[in-house]
């Protein structure tokens, strides 16, 4: 096993310890949701993007996936794998490193705590993503506002299940397009409590467009960014949440956005920049890589005398896997509600 994943496998170890010896400690701390929005569209908000064939600069992209090796009901060990990818014209770079997480809690508690390990994760890769790309020859000479980083999430910053702020910090101070696009976000409404994104999409012109804003940053509630929603591609329906940092707003936005829509018209991932599908396909493992993490993790259990009891456990909730097919915990994905 890859021997940067020794602290993992001896914080697992000692985790399950002294589960085992004591039994689970219940957790009091508070599980914050984001932020529901409740806003009426208006069409004056809607502005034309300009289509681009092709663009110079960088666009970089850091998403991280997180798979189940062993769960029970009251913990779980997880490989967090991270993929950062630069996408300059027809040129991929593209690096992962991956992390063992466990977890002693419920269900919720678990999927808490995965939600904050993996954003941090996301925050020190793309820190490190940074840092290459500003150090990079190529860019030394030129506009550092040729560099955009693109987050997978909402534009939320400081405290838990949110990016460091100092991967914020960074990126304002090298004066690099900082963005954050969702794949889903179930927290915008429209004033009747539908989907907002749905609704814009309705009343808005065909092709490509950008409503802005749809609420501005609000660093009170660690809201970093003004959200906006963009459609990039003329010939997809496919519609994103996308949060422009505060300090990217005292510009055109739609001159600002334009650039995105070089990149996202891959049939891939139609209308989705590629970098950002790059990134989700790159983190990733296959299923050889998680069953070898599995025996790996197994023999480590047994050689610390915890295996037959943990793996009782795991067969006293696995059987809703057994009846659909399922032999290893990790062929769930972890959104499957899995924990």
């Amino acid at each position: 096993m890859n021997q940067t994943l020794e602290p993992d496998l001896a914080e697992m170890e000692k985790k399950l310890k002294c589960y085992v010896d004591r039994g689970r400690v219940a957790s009091g701390a508070e599980i914050i949701e984001e932020p529901l929005f409740y806003v009426k569209p208006d069409p004056a908000l809607i502005k034309p993007l300009q289509p681009l064939a092709a663009f110079t600069g960088s666009f970089i992209a850091v998403d991280c996936s997180t798979r189940t090796l062993k769960r029970a009901n009251n913990w779980g060990v997880y490989l967090m794998r991270v993929a950062s990818v630069s996408v300059k014209e027809r040129m991929v770079d593209w690096s992962y490193s991956e992390r063992v997480c466990t977890v002693v809690g419920d269900a919720r508690t678990r999927k808490s705590y995965l939600q904050d390990f993996r954003i941090e994760l996301e925050s020190q890769v793309a820190l490190n993503a940074l840092k290459n790309a500003t150090s990079n020859s190529s860019h030394v000479h030129n506009d550092a506002r040729s560099i955009y980083l693109l987050l997978d999430g909402g534009g939320y910053f400081g405290g838990e299940r949110k990016f460091r702020v100092t991967l914020y910090d960074e990126c304002e101070k090298c004066g690099i397009n900082l963005l954050a696009i969702s794949k889903n976000s179930p927290s915008l409404h429209d004033e009747k409590g539908r989907d907002l994104i749905s609704t814009t999409y309705m009343m808005a012109p065909s092709g490509i467009w950008v409503y802005y804003p749809v609420r501005k940053a609000d660093k009170d509630r660690s809201l970093y960014g003004d959200i906006s929603i963009v459609k990039l591609c003329a010939d997809s329906s496919n519609v994103f949440r996308c949060d422009i940092m505060d300090y990217l707003t005292n510009q055109d936005i739609s001159e600002l956005l334009s650039p995105l829509t070089s990149v996202s018209e891959d049939p891939r991932c139609i209308g989705y920049p590629i970098s950002l599908y790059l990134a989700h396909d790159f983190s990733a493992p296959s299923d050889s890589m998680l069953l070898y993490y599995h025996d790996q993790i197994e023999a480590r259990l047994k050689g610390a005398g915890l295996l037959d009891t943990l793996q009782r456990e795991e067969r006293c909730c696995s059987f809703a896997d057994e009846i659909h097919g399922v032999k290893h915990a990790f062929e769930w994905e972890w959104w499957d509600g899995q924990y």
